[in-house]
């Protein structure tokens, strides 16, 4: 039986989740079938104009995606500290983005007056949609449900597009969260899809790369802060240019079909983050084959499944036998 989504997201442990969703019976959502020899390559450019779009609406930032032939790869962060910044006005507009609300919050956003119990009921209307712009699985039902209906009116069926429910996982620390993006980015790579990072099309790291070559981060996905240190700024807890780095080689490693060795002393964010080289490559490769649950060090899966009450501790072993 599937875990229910808020027995897997607990925000006080990380803000950071890895999400995947799957064609039904693998069917294709991008790229060319081989049967019909049909191409549904333009389908890819869809899925990365919602996200990204999404990620304007939501008070929720992309890190790292990847649009494969049948399933996508998207690392999220939650800025629930956001949502509850935004003033009611700021809410409704969000949410007026993407469906028409009801008629209290039309007449509010037109300024029309309100008497008691209709503040009242608005008032709730407010705090279900604040919760929802934080809320990864609204944030993931409003994608996949925006390309499911374009598929299928353009295959002129109907039906269910994606599986059942999108796969989530919990980053618990940074060595998890670099180790899942990295994994997202290479994804083309792996696949045959790709020889290059850059050539890597519809992924975070292209549009990462062409804003590096103007000395620039992305604004549409979530910025590197660098290093962890008091008073962090938002952001991604390492550095760009090492981020980049390491994704590069890595890639090359992948590609000559070796475990490869990486030198630690050209890659200080795996010293940093203490994930042996040889350990480096297994969690790139393998990501959602070796963790089938949240992915953290020891201590940070402890505390996650004891604040949401869960005593199984899924993929316990190789977290410590991986990242220590």
């Amino acid at each position: 039986m599937a875990t229910a989504r808020k027995r897997q997201v607990s925000l006080v442990d990380t803000k950071y989740y890895h999400c995947i969703s799957r064609c039904v019976r693998r069917a294709f959502l991008c790229g060319d079938d081989t049967v019909t020899g049909k191409s549904y390559e333009h389908r890819r450019q869809w899925v990365e104009d919602k996200l990204l779009a999404l990620a304007k609406v939501f008070c929720i930032d992309v890190c790292a995606y990847a649009v494969m032939s049948n399933h996508t790869h998207i690392v999220l962060y939650v800025d629930d500290k956001k949502a509850k910044r935004l003033n009611d006005k700021a809410i409704l507009i969000r949410w007026h983005k993407l469906f028409k609300g009801t008629l209290l919050t039309q007449k509010y956003l037109q300024d029309d007056k309100l008497d008691k119990a209709q503040q009242f009921f608005l008032n709730r209307t407010i705090a279900d949609y604040r919760k929802r712009l934080a809320d990864i699985s609204w944030f993931m039902r409003v994608l996949n449900e925006d390309i499911a209906r374009k598929a299928n009116k353009e295959d002129n069926c109907t039906g269910r597009f994606w599986e059942g429910r999108f796969k989530s996982q919990a980053l618990l620390d940074e060595a998890a969260l670099a180790a899942c993006m990295a994994y997202v980015d290479l994804n083309p790579i792996r696949a045959k899809m790709a020889k290059t990072p850059e050539d890597s099309e519809h992924t975070s790291v292209q549009k990462r790369m062409k804003s590096a070559k103007d000395a620039k981060q992305s604004k549409q996905l979530a910025r590197f802060a660098g290093s962890p240190r008091k008073h962090m700024p938002k952001g991604l807890p390492f550095e760009l240019k090492s981020y980049l780095e390491l994704v590069e080689l890595t890639g090359r490693c992948m590609r000559e079909g070796k475990r490869g060795h990486i030198e630690q002393h050209t890659l200080p964010i795996l010293d940093r983050l203490s994930i042996a080289p040889e350990n480096w490559l297994k969690l790139t490769t393998q990501f959602t084959i070796v963790f089938k649950g949240a992915v953290g060090r020891p201590n940070k899966l402890d505390n996650y499944y004891t604040h949401l009450e869960v005593k199984r501790r899924t993929s316990f072993s190789q977290c410590e036998k991986l990242l220590g």
